[in-house]
């Protein structure tokens, strides 16, 4: 079904009226494509014989602070619809507030953490506000581009699974209402998981009800049968792949197997959406975080072992879930277009260091006050806070203590570091030796942000930075905290770069090299002789890398490069290694298969 045949589907015009029929929908994120290549990447996905792509939006991608929005650039939403309706698609779209999505903050904006006691998908005033003024923004950008208005959207989203999270009906009546008052007239639903406490706590009367689901489809179209009796079925979040945390295995799904669901579900006269179709790049800092007793950052790649990989790649997924397509509905007579040229692999050296501090004028401005201030509270979404102070340490020696630190922590001491400690080792405390003098020693506190929770009870729970930095039990006062937005624009032309006579041996440190190229072209980038930290290229924060896997490359799209000289950059907080490989394919770890149910 194409966006010239909306007014021909199971639809009216009217936000209660029934969803779309037949659907074969994959989802790809334009916050997660770069702009150029927006075009190409919903071209394969017409090309495997899809009608209509699902995308989220990220409130936290538009909304950097209260009142302020960017709907431009990476950031324009109306032109991603615009292009899929030029390759004949429709479009589902999801605009939360909350989207999961294995997003910083399931897309909320860090901001909200700045309003004591805000209550987070809730019919709380405070969160209400916020919410309303998001769709003030939004909505009107989106009201040309529905399909009542000859646009491409034929259905919005309210909310996202919200049954796995809590039953506050005011909340997602509110949602709705929103949306309708604001002018959306078509259909609209809601997503959950296939069971009754699920349906029953995440569903309105009136707008049509899909399940999210991996395996078993008759099994979850039944639960959405029993529920609604007689209604079109749909798998909103068809989960042929998954996401990857740090430290796991690259989860991949046998392309057949998963095929062999897909054709159950539309042999049941069922809808599909594919979750996800294209999975795109976490680029910069946006990657979310699950928790289950510690923080699970998610990697860069977004990968999702999706029918179009990360850099445009034709998998064989593709060819199995078109040829299943193919059985149930006619397919275009199209190719999809062929792969980006890749760039020639080589080795390069870095040749110029720069200390952590000599990008000091890239930070934010220093807040001085008795307490530690948290990353939030300084205005800050993403990278780094760094807390400095002193302490006198008691003859005895003490346990330096860091309270509510959600994340990864460096601790310095006169300079030196002595301890790198995740969340439950915090709590411990680091062994701290007083001065042979009686002074006070410099204490430096650089706390990583690995990125938000996404998924669960704890959303909202992990401010960034610390709350309280204790000697045992006794506070010590007098912190200047500053923010490092390290996807700041500009950040690395602030990073005074030298050549020292030895090459440094610990973190944090930047290195950078120059890269020749004779044209733009799509790259991998590898650093495997390096710990973990961060890669920009020409200014651009590709992401994060780690050597505990599984992701080994960082995607470098063509558009991001130039002709003749490229500047990479690195932020290595551990053990700085000495070279960047360019490399022509993804390395994405050690695969496991892995099931979704």
């Amino acid at each position: 079904m194409g966006a010239s045949d909306a007014e021909s589907a199971d639809t009216t015009p009217a936000a209660d009226g029934p969803f779309p029929d037949r659907v074969v929908s994959g989802a790809v994120h334009y916050f997660r494509v770069h702009p150029d290549l927006w075009e190409d990447r919903l071209a394969r996905l017409a090309a495997m014989g899809l009608n209509t792509i699902e995308t989220y939006v990220a409130w936290n991608f538009h909304s950097p602070a209260p009142g302020v929005y960017d709907f431009s650039g990476w950031r324009d939403l109306p032109h991603f619809l615009e292009i899929a309706q030029a390759q004949g698609l429709d479009v589902l779209l999801r605009p939360g507030p909350f989207i999961c999505a294995e997003w910083d903050f399931g897309g909320f904006p860090g901001w909200l953490h700045r309003t004591a006691g805000m209550q987070l998908r809730t019919s709380d005033p405070a969160y209400l506000a916020a919410v309303d003024e998001y769709l003030d923004e939004l909505i009107p950008r989106v009201l040309p581009r529905l399909a009542t208005q000859g646009g491409p959207v034929v259905a919005v989203q309210v909310e996202n699974e919200y049954g796995s999270f809590g039953d506050d009906t005011a909340y997602l009546e509110h949602v709705r209402d929103g949306l309708v008052r604001r002018g959306v007239d078509v259909p609209l639903f809601t997503s959950d998981g296939p069971g009754p406490d699920w349906l029953a706590n995440g569903t309105l009367p009136g707008l049509a009800a899909t399940v999210n689901f991996g395996s078993r489809a008759a099994k979850a179209f039944g639960e959405l049968e029993v529920f609604r009796p007689g209604e079109p079925k749909m798998c909103m979040e068809f989960w042929h792949g998954w996401f990857d945390h740090w430290g796991e295995d690259h989860h991949t799904r046998d392309p057949q197997e998963a095929a062999q669901v897909l054709d159950d579900m539309l042999s049941a006269g069922g809808s599909v959406n594919f979750y996800m179709a294209h999975g795109g790049t976490n680029f910069g800092l946006w990657n979310g975080a699950n928790f289950d007793g510690v923080l699970q950052p998610t990697v860069t790649s977004y990968d999702y072992d999706a029918p179009v990989g990360e850099g445009g790649e034709i998998t064989a997924k593709f060819h199995a879930f078109r040829d299943v397509i193919g059985r149930h509905f006619e397919l275009p007579d199209v190719e999809p277009p062929p792969l980006l040229p890749r760039l020639e692999p080589r080795t390069v050296e870095v040749d110029r260091w720069a200390s952590f501090d000599d990008s000091a004028s890239s930070w934010g401005e220093p807040v001085r006050r008795p307490m530690p201030v948290t990353m939030e509270e300084l205005g800050s979404g993403r990278g780094l806070v760094l807390y400095r102070g002193s302490v006198l340490v008691p003859p005895d020696g003490r346990q330096l203590v860091l309270d509510d630190l959600a994340d990864r922590a460096h601790v310095f001491v006169d300079g030196t570091r002595v301890a790198v400690v995740d969340a439950p080792e915090a709590a411990a405390g680091i062994p701290l030796t007083p001065r042979t003098d009686g002074e006070p020693t410099p204490v430096e506190v650089l706390v990583e942000n690995r990125g938000r929770i996404n998924f669960g009870p704890r959303v909202g729970r992990d401010r960034k930075g610390v709350s309280g930095i204790r000697i045992a039990h006794r506070f010590i006062h007098g912190w200047e905290s500053t923010a490092v937005e390290l996807d700041a624009e500009g950040f690395t032309a602030g990073i005074s770069f030298g050549s020292p006579d030895e090459v440094p041996t610990e973190g944090p440190v930047y290195a950078a090299a120059t890269v020749v190229v004779d044209a733009p072209a799509d790259g991998y980038l590898a650093l495997p002789e390096w710990g973990r930290g961060f890669l920009w290229l020409n200014g651009f924060l590709l992401g994060r890398y780690d050597a505990a896997g599984p992701q080994r490359t960082l995607y470098a799209p063509a558009p991001l490069w130039r002709e003749g000289e490229n500047e990479l950059v690195v932020l290595e907080m551990g053990t700085p290694g000495k070279a960047i490989e360019i490399r022509d394919r993804a390395d994405l770890g050690k695969a496991a298969e892995f099931r979704a149910e």
